[in-house]
């Protein structure tokens, strides 16, 4: 037999105690663990606290018909007449045989009657109970009857069982004496009422198992989810974040699911986005790194002119890849919540700079195509920045001299703030619009100005259009592109407006038309601007 055969059923056992271990340590266990004691000892207190009570009002019965019985037998002595002569009882012995004849007791109720220090009387034969077969009973009632002065009452047990006795003493003279004796059988009672609870007992045990089995079920359909939701997360992997655990219901398990659901969403996207970001950025730097080395190779160390047209080269190169750092550097920083810093801006002024930096960028005709005059809130370094960017794509697809056009405009109908860049160059495919702010996209078909056929090989969209859309959604907005092929592109940015904080009052003066914003500028939407 194999090697490995002897150690199949130790790691099979190992299997099902790791699986009893999980079994015991699951919330359905512990649930159920909880419900069934929290019930148990809610029907064991309620047990105990009914049998009690049961026995109490057992003992209050018979009390009150103790209590019955004498106040009968006084009537009887003070009132009653002996049928025999129509007259009082003229003797303990005639009282004592009609107190017995009349008696109607309970099942467990016996009667005696005592005269002297001897039983005279007995029970009619149809009260169960006979209590001169037990013969400590009849001693402890005569010595009883003989030293109690009144009516006694008291609990007493003999070898036969436990009784509940009145003793009560009737005499004409101190001669006549003898005594009334009544009991009830407690032993039995109490043995009766033991057993009722005892059967109580019994089925709240199995009341108890099959709410516990009905539990463990519900508990079952309940908690699937999570179960499902465990399974799930055990299959997912680094490689395969596409699984998605099966919503059900609309409870807060459900809501739970969900919420687990959208953060394996936002891990697939972050892990996609790693991976696209490392695929990109190694395809990207392998790029410049080839060029490298591929001159330094052939370079030829003792050629002057080779050697600086190489360093040349390397440098140029090298500068592409610290701008590529940098942006991919700014791409990471567009999650952060401090990427955008929002002040007051004036936003004509913000243009006249923006163009002002633009027009050392290339030989066009700058145009400044609408410039408004209204102070609003954003971040101009960023909103530079994403300019710059369009504005140097501009420049790179259009041709000498072209009109490349800036402007901006506020619309506070639709609380928007509109900032565009528009040229005249080779223009974007209908197809390559739709992902040109993604990381790395380079429009295909995209032609070289002046009318060369050649695709733009190495002069791709690369990240630049990426960060424009960072910066445009950092403020709440988005980067949209119009464009025909041969015509030109106008890239736009469409950021919500969110007006200028009216200034702060000096102090102790007050504040007029508080809360009110006094614009600078002719009205809601200013399209003048003047041509650069």
């Amino acid at each position: 037999m194999p090697d490995h055969q002897p150690d199949a059923a130790p790691t099979r056992w190992a299997r099902l105690r790791a699986a009893a271990n999980r079994a015991v340590r699951s919330v359905r266990s512990r649930v159920l663990v909880a419900l069934v004691v929290l019930t148990a000892l809610t029907l064991t207190v309620t047990g105990i606290l009914d049998y009690v009570v049961d026995r109490q009002r057992h003992a209050d019965q018979v009390n009150e018909s103790l209590s019955r019985t004498y106040a009968e037998v006084v009537e009887l002595a003070e009132n009653g007449v002996d049928p025999a002569t129509g007259e009082p009882f003229a003797n303990v012995d005639a009282l004592l045989r009609i107190a017995l004849q009349r008696s109607v007791g309970a099942p467990d109720e016996g009667f005696l009657g005592i005269l002297g220090t001897k039983v005279r009387w007995l029970a009619p034969e149809s009260v169960a109970l006979r209590l001169e077969d037990d013969p400590e009973l009849v001693a402890i009632a005569i010595e009883r009857s003989i030293e109690a002065d009144g009516a006694f009452r008291e609990t007493v047990r003999t070898s036969m069982r436990e009784y509940r006795l009145l003793v009560l003493p009737v005499a004409s003279s101190d001669v006549d004496r003898g005594a009334l004796v009544v009991a009830f059988d407690e032993s039995t009672a109490h043995a009766e009422l033991a057993a009722q609870h005892l059967w109580r007992f019994v089925i709240g045990i199995g009341v108890l198992a099959g709410a516990a089995l009905i539990t463990w079920i519900a508990l079952g359909r309940i908690l699937r989810p999570l179960a499902v939701a465990r399974r799930t997360a055990d299959e997912i992997t680094g490689r395969d974040l596409s699984r998605r655990i099966p919503v059900e219901g609309d409870d807060d398990l459900a809501a739970l699911i969900g919420t687990l659901n959208g953060m394996l969403d936002r891990l697939e996207q972050a892990f996609d986005g790693q991976r696209e970001l490392l695929d990109d950025v190694g395809h990207e730097l392998r790029t410049p790194l080839t060029i490298v080395q591929g001159h330094l190779e052939l370079m030829d160390a003792d050629d002057p002119a080779d050697i600086a047209e190489t360093r040349e080269l390397v440098l140029d190169e090298l500068e592409r890849m610290g701008r590529l750092v940098e942006d991919l550097i700014i791409i990471a920083k567009a999650s952060r919540p401090d990427f955008v810093r929002r002040r007051d801006v004036d936003l004509g002024e913000l243009l006249d700079t923006v163009l002002l930096k633009a027009a050392t960028l290339g030989d066009r005709d700058w145009r400044l195509e609408a410039r408004p005059e209204a102070a609003v809130r954003l971040d101009p370094q960023r909103i530079t920045q994403a300019l710059l960017q369009l504005i140097g794509n501009a420049v790179t697809h259009s041709e000498p001299g072209s009109t490349i056009g800036l402007g901006g405009r506020v619309d506070r109908g639709r609380g928007e703030v509109r900032l565009w860049v528009r040229d005249e160059g080779t223009g974007i495919p209908e197809d390559a619009r739709r992902r040109i702010f993604e990381r790395f996209e380079q429009a295909s078909g995209m032609r070289a100005p002046g009318g060369s056929n050649a695709p733009l090989i190495g002069m791709g969209l690369g990240i630049g259009l990426s960060i424009v859309a960072a910066i445009a959604r950092g403020h709440g907005g988005a980067a949209r592109v119009d464009s025909r092929v041969g015509e030109g592109s106008r890239f736009e940015l469409v950021l919500p407006l969110e007006p200028a904080l009216p200034p702060l009052p000096p102090p102790g003066a007050a504040a007029p038309g508080a809360g009110v914003r006094q614009d600078r500028g002719d009205g809601p939407s200013d399209d003048g601007g003047t041509g650069a």
